[in-house]
Formats: C-alpha cells, structure tokens, sequence
C-alpha cells in the first residue's frame, strides 16, 4: 500500500496518511487509489477528527508520475480515480484534510494541496506549476483553485512562468496557513512531530 494509515493525537483523533512513491512520491494511479481508500477508512474510524497528509521521505508529492503518461488517455496517468477525483475527495471530505508540505508541492501535488481545507509547510517548502515548461496548463483544478487562494496576479504568474515561490511567499500570499516550527525539511517523521 502507497499510503500508510495511522492514528495519531492526544486520543487517536488524526488520521496520518503518509503517501510513499519514492523517489517523489508521484502521483501514481496506485497511490491517487490510495489516498481514497485511506481518507474513507478515515471517516469509517471511531473518533477521528482529522486527516493529516504528509509525504514520505524527502517530500510532500512533487506532482504526476510522468512515466504513466507514456500509455496515452487510456494509460494509468487517465485511470480512476484520476487526481481530479482524488482532490474533490479531500475537497468534499467531511473531516477537515491538512496538507503538510515538506519539499516541493509541484503541479498536482500543489493542486493535491489545495484541495485540502489547510496548508502547512515547512520553511523551506516550494510551491509551483511547472507545467508550462512543457507546454500545458494545469490539468487538476490549479487553474481554479490557485487564483481564489493566492489571487489572480500571484497565480496567473506562477501559471504562466511556472516560477516556484518558497513557503514565507506562499504563507504572505494565503497559499499555506503556517510555517512548521522546524528547521529539517527533509523527512516527513519530522512533520508528525510539530
């Protein structure tokens, strides 16, 4: 399984996924199944009152997993449930989801990010949309989202320059909520610690 479940808190009230597909934790057809899976075992769990989503290792998802596109519109990349799903699963979740972003939030995985109720980072954290530099838009809602959270300017600028901002940027602009006290930015144990 792609996505380790855990119950973390005070009274086991936080489910913890943490999503693993190293070497970025791209967003695989297997990890998007995943991630669904865990956050309706969240909501089937007693007591929980809360998803956390981490990244493994070195980094919150750092966007698609690319090598799915190779098998074109009927490939993995397209199977269901496609990222748009996934992200109006933690959008339409009745727990509240917060994204803990360590690393880069890149194409979907940024568009993962901000379909979850809040975004935290830590300070070393960076936020784009790269996918300009291969010559698309964002696929997954980021042409949407990105403009109601950050505004227009900052977005139709991070869209169309696929310039990456770092985490005290996107923390000015309303891209995140707060700033992890921690100086590591490069395991994820250590935002299930703060």
């Amino acid at each position: 399984m792609s996505v380790q479940f855990l119950l973390r808190g005070p009274s086991a009230n936080v489910a913890l996924l943490e999503l693993t597909n190293p070497p970025v934790n791209g967003l695989s057809v297997s990890l998007r199944r995943d991630i669904v899976a865990a956050l309706d075992r969240a909501h089937g769990e007693r007591g929980v009152q809360a998803c956390l989503l981490v990244g493994s290792g070195r980094t919150w998802p750092a966007g698609a997993d690319i090598a799915e596109f190779a098998g074109g519109l009927g490939g993995p990349a397209f199977a269901s449930p496609t990222l748009n799903e996934v992200i109006a699963a933690l959008e339409q979740s009745t727990l509240p989801t917060i994204a803990a972003i360590h690393g880069t939030a890149l194409g979907g995985g940024l568009e993962t990010a901000l379909g979850c109720h809040w975004r935290v980072a830590t300070p070393r954290a960076r936020f784009g949309l790269p996918e300009v530099h291969l010559g698309i838009l964002p696929g997954a809602g980021g042409t949407q989202r990105l403009p109601r959270v950050v505004g227009v300017e900052t977005a139709t600028d991070m869209m169309t320059s696929g310039r990456m901002i770092g985490a005290d940027e996107a923390l000015r602009a309303g891209m995140v909520t707060a700033l992890l006290d921690t100086a590591a930015d490069t395991d994820a144990d250590v935002l299930v610690a703060c």
